[in-house]
């Protein structure tokens, strides 16, 4: 492959029908590899409305396509345009594919989906491999449950993608914490390719200044909740409201971040409820999250795989309240930690008793910090990137003097 310049080009697909982590991940791991060199750009392609509402690095770019939005029973409808989920598709592909003829990119990093959202990235995968750009699929530590993963890969011919186009798949996690394709019929071939990178720290103090300033009064102590987008957090902050007005003389304030995704009704019943409780503040959405976490004496979270790397990052206690639809991702995800101890987890059983919530946040607090569990290497996934990035670019760079050579 020959290096047109000293850039070394990173193309990077996000992932985004659902929420806000495959956007954030996306991001940090730019972030990442900018600010470990300086002869390195990235390009971020996404589909959510709410990209340039965060702040990027020198280096780094986005260019948004039109957005779907994920149904609860699976299905997906265009976000804002009024055209059929087809078109919307059509769309994306094209976009995607002329930015990587145009940007021609050394590396494309693809989020989650081997083929994309309906395949729409298969052609740019089969253009630039046919070109030598090397291709990198990241997957989160826990995709979903092996069966319904194993159905639907079977369903989206991902696996054929894993064996014929990837050079290299990034796992963002720890072999020893789980293993996201457990229970696939996977090659030798393909799990040669696997590197699991661990975790993805988050330096929340740094990552903060990047994002838009924020004029955010909050108090010395505080349990943050958080639903990442908000899309599916209505029933946990519903939870959390009910605990605080069932038990007045909880002593812990409370600041709870809905997510830009929530529906405007449900923000707007949860903030009249809020303002009726002394020691509870609440907002629809902070670009800096992470800053916010980072003064928290707590967290309550759903368990996306964001909110975990933040949570450990940030070495706070933490409970966890995961959903199960429409994927059990998140609870898979909340058991493994619970069990190491990481964090608590209260399982939804749509009962959803007041009482053990109101215990648990009292609890909450004093509950032993992540760091307190000894897990070597867990979340080195930054290191082990740039240093991937490194030998890269040094094969890369060596092919480079190779041709000048031969010409």
């Amino acid at each position: 492959m020959r290096i047109k310049s000293n850039q070394f080009r990173i193309l990077i697909y996000s992932h985004d029908t659902f929420g806000l982590g495959h956007l954030r991940r996306c991001r940090a791991i730019a972030h990442a590899m900018v600010d470990h060199r300086t002869d390195i750009s990235c390009l971020i392609l996404s589909g959510s409305p709410i990209i340039g509402a965060y702040g990027f690095l020198p280096r780094v770019d986005f260019i948004r396509f039109p957005g779907v939005v994920k149904l609860r029973n699976g299905s997906y409808t265009p976000r804002g345009l009024d055209i059929s989920i087809g078109d919307a598709i059509k769309i994306r592909e094209t976009l995607i594919r002329s930015t990587a003829e145009v940007f021609r990119p050394h590396m494309f990093l693809v989020d989650k989906e081997p083929l994309g959202l309906r395949g729409e990235v298969g052609p740019t995968l089969e253009m630039l491999k046919e070109q030598g750009t090397r291709l990198v699929l990241g997957l989160r530590d826990i995709m979903d449950d092996h069966d319904q993963l194993a159905e639907e890969w079977d369903r989206k011919a991902a696996m054929p993608a894993l064996e014929e186009l990837y050079d290299t798949i990034w796992v963002y996690g720890s072999e020893h914490i789980y293993d996201p394709l457990v229970g696939l019929r996977v090659s030798a071939a393909v799990r040669n390719k696997m590197t699991y990178t661990g975790y993805l720290r988050r330096d929340l103090a740094t990552e903060a200044e990047h994002d838009r300033p924020q004029a955010t009064a909050l108090p010395d102590k505080f349990i943050l909740v958080t639903t990442g987008g908000g899309g599916d957090g209505a029933s946990l902050v519903d939870w959390v409201l009910k605990a605080y007005e069932s038990d007045p003389s909880i002593p812990h304030n409370l600041v709870v971040v809905l997510g830009p995704f929530m529906a405007t009704e449900a923000q707007a019943a949860f903030k009249e409820r809020a303002a009726r409780l002394r020691n509870v503040d609440m907002m629809t959405f902070l670009p800096d999250l992470d800053r916010v976490m980072s003064r928290a004496s707590a967290v309550i979270g759903m368990g996306g795989y964001n909110t975990f790397c933040e949570i450990l990052a940030a070495d706070k206690p933490a409970l966890i309240v995961p959903r199960t639809v429409p994927r059990l991702e998140q609870f898979i995800r909340a058991d493994r930690m619970s069990k190491l101890g990481l964090v608590s987890m209260l399982v939804d059983d749509e009962h959803r008793s007041v009482a053990a919530m109101a215990d648990a946040i009292w609890k909450l607090p004093n509950r032993p910090a992540p760091s307190t569990v000894q897990l070597a290497g867990y979340l080195d996934g930054f290191q082990t990137i740039n240093r991937t990035i490194d030998d890269w670019f040094v094969s890369c760079q060596s092919e480079k003097a190779r041709l000048e050579l031969v010409d």
